[in-house]
């Protein structure tokens, strides 16, 4: 009977979405993402620089045939213990994919950290077809108090892995025009989300764990050797959740883009 219940009983969730119910920005960058991509249910789909594999996993599970691609063998290995098949890694130079391959191509703060970003526009116009839609988060350029604190908590963009602190939409929309065509934009996370996020990665930096390339990829294994740190996170979490909340009293612009292109044909 024993035997019974236990094959009976559900799988355990993996890590990363735990974590991601966890986490006000990463929630939040998938909504962003899926509503920005649609339908995807019979395309070829292809992810670039997804953190540590939930966007990957979740993308996957919407529907489509996906790839995916990353720029650290850390955050390759975080993905494809998610996804298991289809990652690849690019050093953002050339893409290990055909002309015109993808149906829909999503890039997840990713073009911050390549070192040609024109070149790396290019590679996605060549490996999406024409009519094919990129949608492009990254984050949004603009000067804030709270850009200061972070950098002088040492959370800077070299820090981060960033080549370049961020776009303006006319940015992007330049950086991309050879190859598509910008049809819509617009910010979020805002003061208090952000605010979060800069405590969060104070706390991971308390804890020992280096940025790569990538910046801070909470993997697997850190949840594992900081399994205790990480349940009273989420004990804290409904508190952080509600400091999250008071965006809504923000005006300003928020410190992510996210903005989607059609393919020139």
């Amino acid at each position: 009977m024993a035997e019974a219940l236990a094959s009976a009983a559900p799988a355990p969730e993996p890590w990363a979405l735990a974590l991601f119910r966890r986490s006000v920005l990463k929630q939040r960058k998938y909504a962003e993402i899926a509503a920005a991509l649609g339908p995807t249910d019979g395309l070829r789909c292809l992810d670039l620089g997804s953190d540590n594999g939930v966007v990957s996993l979740l993308l996957r599970r919407a529907g489509g045939r996906w790839a995916s691609a990353d720029l650290t063998e850390e955050a390759v290995a975080s993905i494809r213990a998610l996804v298991t098949t289809d990652v690849h890694r690019t050093d953002g130079t050339g893409l290990p994919f055909g002309d015109a391959e993808f149906d829909r191509v999503v890039v997840v703060d990713m073009l911050e950290h390549v070192a040609d970003d024109a070149l790396f526009a290019a590679e996605l116009a060549r490996i999406t077809r024409p009519g094919g839609r990129l949608v492009v988060n990254t984050p949004h350029l603009k000067r804030s108090a709270l850009r200061r604190v972070r950098h002088a908590l040492g959370q800077t963009d070299e820090k981060h892995g960033h080549r370049r602190p961020g776009y303006t939409a006319e940015g992007l929309g330049a950086l991309l025009a050879p190859g598509f065509a910008l049809e819509s934009h617009h910010t979020y996370s805002r003061f208090f989300s952000e605010l979060v996020d800069t405590a969060i990665g104070a706390g991971l930096g308390a804890l020992g764990k280096r940025s790569s390339a990538k910046g801070m990829v909470v993997t697997g294994d850190d949840v594992g050797r900081h399994r205790k740190l990480f349940r009273a996170y989420g004990a804290i979490y409904p508190g952080v959740w509600l400091v999250s909340r008071l965006d809504a009293l923000v005006p300003a612009s928020g410190y992510m883009l996210i903005a989607t292109a059609r393919r020139r044909g």
